[in-house]
Formats: structure tokens, C-alpha cells, sequence
């Protein structure tokens, strides 16, 4: 009996000990957080409101013009094949408004292109195609709607690090001047500052560079997906009007 109060004994230190050990990680890990969140805070102040500012605006649109983008090339992103097999089969039923109504319930760029083409097959089928070839242009650019604002800033926010850094060794020397000697205390928090505004500017700038890669990768997939469903739709417009 005593043996077992014992081991429990023990087993009850053993699990207060790593519950302690537990909190204190958990304690140090937030600190360090939030020692890490100062120090970038303290660095952003001592890099100047100007500069840093702008570099600021830049991420911060950037990013909301690439989430944005990711949302909408997400939702058009649509299961085709299993459209042109609906179409198909509403043509072989309902004729070509059935085929309509099945692509104008349906989201998405390759839907619209479907729809546009099968509202001009009254006018033949070579109509149809110069309709889904048209169509198929208006839907490419609203995939790619503000993806430019996304390459300009980040093609900005590192020249407006580089124009800091250039106006931080401009006051540097400005004062080496101004006193006639070369003291590194002196210019150092100047240099510091001219450093910082080319680090965050080149972070804003690797940041958006991977969520635009991401959105131009995303662009392409779709816009082939709708080629081929295209040459896919035209062949079926032919095999129908036979």
C-alpha cells in the first residue's frame, strides 16, 4: 500500500514538474514573440516615417490587391470537363438553349466563354468561334485586373529603400563634414537608418514577389484550362449542327 501512494507520489511531482516546465516555455516562447515584435517596431521608428511609411503603404496595398486576386482566381476555378459533359448532354436533349442554361448557371470564365458561343451558334458555327476567340480576350484581362499594381509596388518598395539609404549616407557625410573628422559614433545611427530602409524595402518586395509568382501561375492555369475547353466546345458545336 505505501509502495503505491509512492509511485503516485512520484508520478503527481513528475506531471506538476512538466506542467511547470510546460508554462515556463510557453511563458519564454511570448516574450521572445513579443520581444521580437519591439525590436521590429523600434527598427521601423528608427528607420524614419517617411521612408518607412511609404515602404509600408506599398505592402499593405499589395497585399490586399494579391489577396483579392487569390480569391476571385479561386472561385474561378471550375471543374471543366465535367461542364462539357454537361453541355453535351443538354445539347444531345434540349438543343442549344438547354446547353445555354446549363452555362449560365454555372460560375466561372469558362461558363461565360460556353455561353457566349452558344448564343451566336444561330449564326454558324465559324461566328460561334470568333465569339468564344473574343470573349475568351475580355475574360483573360479580368484575370489579370490590377495584377500590375502587384509587379509596381514591388518594384517600387525596394528603390524607396535604395533612395533612403541614399539620403542616410548623404546625412552621414554631411557629417563627417560638419565636424572634420571621421568619427564611426558619430555616423553610425545615420548608416543604421540608410540600412534599414533598404532591409524592409527588399522584404516587401520578396513578399510580393511570391504572391504575384503565385497569381501569375494561377492566371496561366486557368487561361490554358480555357483554351482547351474551347477547342473542346467548337468541336462539339460541329458534331452538333452534323
Amino acid at each position: 500500500m505505501k509502495k503505491g501512494f509512492s509511485i503516485m507520489a512520484v508520478a503527481m511531482l513528475t506531471i506538476l514538474n512538466v506542467g511547470v516546465a510546460t508554462a515556463q516555455d510557453v511563458a519564454e516562447k511570448t516574450e521572445e514573440a513579443q520581444g521580437f515584435h519591439q525590436v521590429l517596431k523600434e527598427y521601423f521608428i528608427k528607420g524614419g516615417p517617411g521612408f518607412m511609411g511609404i515602404v509600408l503603404l506599398c505592402l499593405i496595398l499589395g497585399l490586399a490587391i494579391c489577396i483579392e486576386r487569390i480569391i476571385y482566381l479561386n472561385m474561378a476555378s471550375t471543374n471543366n470537363k465535367r461542364l462539357l459533359a454537361n453541355v453535351e448532354n443538354a445539347l444531345a436533349t434540349g438543343g442549344v438553349e438547354a446547353a445555354k442554361e446549363v452555362a449560365r448557371n454555372t460560375k466561372g470564365p469558362v461558363a461565360s466563354i460556353f455561353y457566349q458561343g452558344l448564343d451566336r451558334m444561330d449564326e454558324g458555327v465559324d461566328n460561334a468561334e470568333k465569339a468564344v476567340v473574343a470573349y475568351g480576350g475580355v475574360q483573360m484581362g479580368q484575370l489579370e485586373r490590377n495584377v500590375s499594381w502587384i509587379s509596381l509596388f514591388i518594384a517600387i518598395a525596394p528603390m524607396l529603400g535604395f533612395m533612403g539609404t541614399v539620403i542616410g549616407m548623404i546625412q552621414a557625410f554631411d557629417k563627417i563634414a560638419a565636424v572634420g573628422s571621421l568619427d564611426a559614433s558619430l555616423i553610425a545611427s545615420s548608416i543604421q537608418v540608410a540600412l534599414l530602409t533598404t532591409v524592409f524595402g527588399l522584404i516587401v518586395g520578396i513578399i510580393l514577389q511570391i504572391f504575384y509568382n503565385y497569381i501569375i501561375a494561377k492566371i496561366d492555369s486557368i487561361v490554358n484550362d480555357m483554351e482547351d475547353s474551347s477547342i473542346s466546345l467548337i468541336d462539339l458545336l460541329v458534331r452538333y449542327k452534323k
